[in-house]
């Protein structure tokens, strides 16, 4: 079957929304995955829409021109001392622009506390018509998909839903027989990426590859397409920063090959996402 991909942030960290709105159209995917909850990284650029009306205007122009749609936006962590009502000005930017979905993963390691939090998330994200989309990471408190299954069961939340990122569900060394019996309605689109098979012992070196050298689809490790035949077919966000790659081909043609490299893999490797 064909795809849905999406350009995600990451891929291209130092875009503003016009730019990787221009560049998903040029290189030929369906989608952005935009950053507009601001993170504070070492060299990230804050492009809040919600504070730059013409930046605001001039995105979509683009998207009306090109035909590129916002898919989701990133990144409403639960940590602790947070204010949920924070992310509203983003959900807000979110819906106006046509976007479905919220992603969201957890940083404090207090039970009680994230799972309420995470429910203030949804029940916000509710009144815009999004998701929320839990990721779970494995340098965050919520690191498995086991520990993820256990927040969405117990916040009950009709909007809540899973985000699954091949490369951080080989890195928790999740089984794909425990990803079937999930319900279908859980999942609303994924993170595309390959990485060495090697699973890093070191916690900095792993944050490095996750953030600067995951790989092209089908030229690492990672079994991808079992993972994405676990899950039902739905849009994928190709999120693959790779340093070395943008810094030999720039941010335009490292998307390009984000994506061609995916459609080659999921084509050749025959992935239609999990049937019956």
């Amino acid at each position: 079957m064909a795809f849905q991909f999406s350009l995600a942030q990451l891929t291209v960290l130092n875009t503003s929304p016009a730019e990787i709105a221009s560049m998903a159209a040029d290189c030929g995917y369906d989608f952005v995955s935009m950053r507009q909850i601001y993170m504070g990284l070492p060299g990230e650029p804050d492009y809040d829409l919600s504070k730059n009306r013409a930046l605001m205007k001039e995105t979509k122009q683009i998207f009306a021109a090109a035909g590129i749609k916002l898919l989701d936006i990133e990144l409403a962590r639960v940590f602790d001392g947070m204010d949920v009502k924070k992310y509203e000005p983003a959900m807000e930017t979110a819906a106006e622009l046509g976007g479905k979905h919220v992603i969201s993963s957890i940083w404090t390691p207090d039970r009680e506390y994230y799972i309420a939090k995470f429910a203030e998330i949804c029940d916000l994200a509710k009144q815009y018509g999004l998701t929320v989309d839990l990721e779970y990471v494995p340098i965050a408190s919520v690191k498995t998909l086991a520990e993820t299954v256990d927040v969405l069961r117990t916040v009950n939340r009709s909007n809540a839903g899973l985000m699954v990122d091949v490369h951080h569900f080989h890195r928790a060394q999740d089984d794909v027989a425990e990803l079937v019996k999930l319900p279908e309605e859980w999942f609303h689109f994924g993170h595309l990426c390959d990485a060495p098979g090697e699973i890093p012992s070191d916690r900095d070196e792993m944050t490095r590859i996750l953030r600067e050298e995951r790989s092209y689809v089908g030229e690492g490790g990672i079994d991808v397409a079992s993972i994405m035949n676990a899950m039902p077919a739905m849009p994928y966000s190709i999120e693959l920063p790779n340093l070395k790659k943008v810094k030999e081909y720039g941010y335009r043609e490292h998307a390009r090959r984000c994506l061609e490299t995916a459609k080659a893999y999921c084509s050749g490797r025959g992935v239609t996402g999990r049937k019956g």
